[in-house]
């Protein structure tokens, strides 16, 4: 059994490894079905693939998914709109409800339409192999290191939005990313799993710390822990796997507010980013250090 647990495990925690940072900032945009929206248009991709004869998991199925998940980046970094009277997050949770009812729709017309539709909701974690886990870790690698490298405009635009420039060229670049990540992991993972895995873990971190380093420990921590105790109840209990990791995560979430009361934990102030990207009125950037790290308020995750 362990043999047969460990490749789903070594997925979900490679999924976790990328989708918890993002997260973090999908909690400071306040565009939490942001991530719900992606899963469902690279579903979309993933359908329309089925009907031009390319089955689901297939590199032509991946790229009808990128393709569409692209066109979902420029929408998004085109309708971020700080001052009019219509949020981001209706325009995205319109487009998630389209892309629902498009799969639905597109789903209808093949023959494995039922068992495809299951399939973008719980995914197909439990028979990943090898074979499929490495050209993840290689792509979520790649996109780790592509983060890294742009990570003071991204947490700008994330984190201080007010100070950052060329808003709307960052956000395209952070969207495409985030959807070339979230195609490879709805391949996977399913629509369910891919926003337990962004959100969840980001909510429980910010119930514990202002500190966003910290923060991430906590998201990888706490993730952890729901995947291992899920697929592991999966296989004791021989129960679909998709469903239990989503009420796993939101088992834990219930665990660390209960934890965060008796423990009396009420993180003050702003959330600490190191070295956040700033710029000045002349357009030039400056780096602080740990001592001026640039902050944000705290007020959403102290709603949470």
């Amino acid at each position: 059994m362990l043999d047969l647990m460990i490749p789903p495990i070594t997925a979900a925690l490679l999924i976790l490894a990328i989708h918890a940072y993002l997260g973090l900032h999908v909690i400071a945009r306040e565009v939490i079905f942001v991530d719900l929206a992606f899963a469902q248009i690279a579903a979309m991709g993933a359908t329309a693939a089925i009907l031009f004869g390319f089955d689901h998991g297939t590199p032509q199925s991946l790229v009808f998914s990128l393709v569409f998940t692209l066109l979902g980046a420029l929408v998004f970094s085109l309708t971020r709109m700080e001052k009019s009277a219509v949020p981001q997050e209706a325009i995205i949770g319109i487009t998630f409800v389209v892309a629902s009812a498009a799969v639905i729709l597109l789903a209808g017309f093949t023959a494995e339409g039922t068992e495809h539709l299951q399939e973008t909701m719980t995914g197909t974690l439990i028979w990943v192999d090898w074979g499929t886990i490495r050209p993840l870790a290689a792509v979520y690698a790649l996109m780790g290191i592509f983060h890294f490298a742009l990570r003071k405009q991204f947490l700008a635009v994330s984190f201080e939005p007010e100070r950052a420039t060329r808003i709307r060229f960052w956000d395209f670049l952070f969207y495409a990313s985030f959807g070339l990540i979230i195609s490879f992991s709805v391949e996977i993972a399913g629509v369910l799993m891919v926003f337990s895995t962004l959100v969840i873990p980001a909510v429980i971190a910010f119930l514990f710390t202002n500190r966003l380093g910290l923060a991430l420990v906590f998201a990888w921590i706490s993730g952890a822990i729901a995947i291992v105790g899920g697929i592991g109840a999966s296989f004791i209990w021989d129960v679909a796997t998709g469903p239990l990791l989503v009420c796993a995560f939101g088992l834990v979430l219930v665990l660390a507010a209960v934890l965060r009361t008796v423990l009396g934990i009420r993180p003050q102030g702003k959330i600490a980013v190191k070295a956040l990207a700033r710029h000045d009125e002349s357009g030039q950037t400056t780096h602080h250090s740990d001592a001026a790290a640039a902050a944000v308020p705290l007020s959403r995750s102290e709603a949470s």
